[in-house]
């Protein structure tokens, strides 16, 4: 790597190996996601293999929104945005003085160079900007107006999420798409890659960083951790400051090693639910899986009870929810949808086996299983990231409802990298997935039903096409008035309910464990300023990391 510690940075790589630096050396250990071995691509847009730490940290955004306050905007490379009063456009203005990290100026060229970037090569458009943004206007250095595809009072929400790159490290990238990025510049807190190996990382702060007087750590020191139960080892050995993984019992395995400085907050989360590919390659599975009637039958065979208590040792939330609506967002619930629909939510293997009859499944051969209406065998792998002992957990319990119903399913994980890429690629039938959730029902559900984003990203797996519940979610963004908001998300769960494209089973917690011993200023119950968790998916952690002092 080209990047080095900038001066007065009194560290070295083999003080950094092995159970984490000095308390003195102001780095923090952290786990934000679980692989076999980090591989170097810096690459923003690359969702499914760059490092986790690059968004945010390198890449930061223009405007972090606060979900546990509402929505509140933090603004960081950007100091003010404001809508035209048509909803057609919103302006930014860009904060003066903010450097790239070598040295030169940030200004409206690199964003309008950036989303030119990302709306010209489909495969970097992982947040769908093609359907939100029609063009992008630099007015002056310090101003850019992105015009609308359609008028919005949400899409803020989704510009400030693509990350801004520098166009003097990018104009002349060949490939952007392949462009593993091996000397990132960016405008974030923590740009310098010092160390890198399959088995750790160091990234360390950015001598050019606009917010560093706020900066009170100097790197990030990044362990390879492939699964939960490794994460539990260095957690309860206080090898890791800031992390976010499931630790059963946490309790004893996790706080009783040291009571002291062991802490955990585990605030309401993602919905984690089963998706089936509606477009699927197997003629039995595609047909099931296209039949309501069928993903009512699954959801049915669904211990939801099980699964939170055995699997999650009681973390988790039930969601039986028909809509998946949640209990965090229950004041938005329509009890229509609950009367009409709730028995599909229920854990009934017997009134699931009568549907399956009743809608044409039967035992054909004689193996025990069903096969669909036209004939064909019904077997499928339910995919879950290897490692993620809770959810792999969650999916063996699955499979044993729905071989108790005569549906034959088995457990298979691979990597997360390739977990994800199967869900965005449409290559799999059936898997556990989660979408996070946002101060109102809207995030979940646009994300996960919305036509524009079937097949676009994780989080919308199933490729389910259905323009009424799209038209209601587009409704949704064209009035600020709370009414009419509630009465349209009521039409939303409706539908949903009706059609179950997903089947929920729970609302997992922001997984999140902090170590006081070396670093003080955690979010925590008794300070919530934000969503506490270190993952890449959680633009907060940018103030979180801000908010950290190490202990004298």
């Amino acid at each position: 790597m080209k990047n080095t510690i900038h001066t007065g940075l009194a560290l070295s790589a083999a003080m950094l190996v092995g159970t984490g630096a000095n308390a003195e050396d102001a780095t923090v250990s952290i786990l934000p996601t679980q692989v076999t071995a980090w591989v170097e691509n810096f690459n923003p847009y690359n969702v499914s293999s760059v490092v986790p730490t690059v968004t945010d940290f390198v890449y930061e955004p223009m405007v972090i929104f606060n979900s546990f306050a509402g929505g509140e905007p933090s603004y960081r490379t950007a100091t003010a945005y404001s809508y035209s009063d048509d909803l057609s456009s919103v302006t930014f203005t860009l904060r003066e003085g903010v450097k790239w990290s070598d040295g030169e100026a940030f200004d409206a060229e690199d964003v309008a160079f950036s989303f030119d970037l990302v709306l010209g090569n489909p495969a970097l458009d992982t947040f769908g900007m093609s359907k939100i943004v029609s063009s992008v206007e630099v007015v002056d250095p310090q101003t850019v107006t992105f015009r609308l595809a359609a008028p919005s009072s949400q899409a803020v929400f989704e510009i400030v999420r693509v990350p801004i790159v520098a166009q003097h490290a990018w104009a002349e990238v060949s490939d952007p798409v392949t462009f593993t990025n091996p000397d990132p510049i960016g405008t974030g807190a923590m740009t310098e890659f010092t160390r890198f190996t399959e088995q750790e990382y160091i990234q360390c702060r950015n001598p050019s960083y606009w917010d560093n007087d706020s900066l009170f750590v100097d790197c990030l020191r990044v362990p390879q951790i492939a699964n939960n139960d490794q994460a539990l080892a260095a957690a309860a050995n206080g090898e890791l400051d800031w992390m976010g993984s499931f630790l059963p019992d946490i309790e004893n395995t996790y706080v009783s090693k040291d009571p002291d400085n062991h802490r955990y907050w585990l605030p309401g989360g993602s919905l984690v639910m089963f998706n089936m590919n509606l477009e699927s390659d197997d003629a039995g599975n595609n047909a099931a899986f296209n039949d309501v009637n069928f993903r009512r039958a699954v959801s049915m065979s669904f211990d939801r009870e099980a699964m939170v208590e055995i699997a999650g040792y009681g973390y988790p939330t039930i969601n039986a929810y028909p809509s998946g609506l949640g209990s965090a967002f229950h004041a938005w619930n329509n009890p229509e949808v609950d009367e009409k629909f709730g028995e599909f939510t229920q854990y009934s293997p017997e009134a699931a086996r009568e549907l399956l009859a009743e809608s044409g499944y039967s035992d054909i051969d004689g193996d025990g299983f069903v096969e669909a209406p036209n004939g064909e065998a019904v077997s499928f792998d339910i995919i879950v990231p290897n490692g993620w002992t809770d959810w792999v957990n969650t999916v063996q319990i699955a499979v044993e409802g729905l071989t108790e119903v005569g549906i034959k399913a088995n457990v298979a994980t691979p990597e997360a990298a390739v977990w994800t890429e199967k869900l965005i690629s449409g290559d799999y039938d059936f898997a556990i997935n989660a979408i996070s959730v946002g101060t109102t029902p809207y995030n979940h559900f646009e994300r996960g039903l919305h036509q524009r984003n079937q097949g676009i990203s994780r989080f919308a797996p199933a490729r389910w096409d259905n323009s009424e519940i799209s038209d209601l979610l587009d409704d949704f963004t064209q009035t600020n008035d709370l009414n009419e908001q509630q009465e349209i998300i009521a039409k939303v769960q409706m539908i949903a309910a009706e059609e179950m494209p997903y089947v929920a089973v729970f609302n997992n917690p922001l997984w999140y464990q902090f170590n006081t011993k070396r670093f003080t200023g955690f979010f925590d119950n008794e300070n919530p300023v934000g969503n506490p968790v270190v993952h890449a998916n959680n633009p907060m952690r940018v103030l979180h990391l801000l908010s950290l002092r190490p202990v004298e």
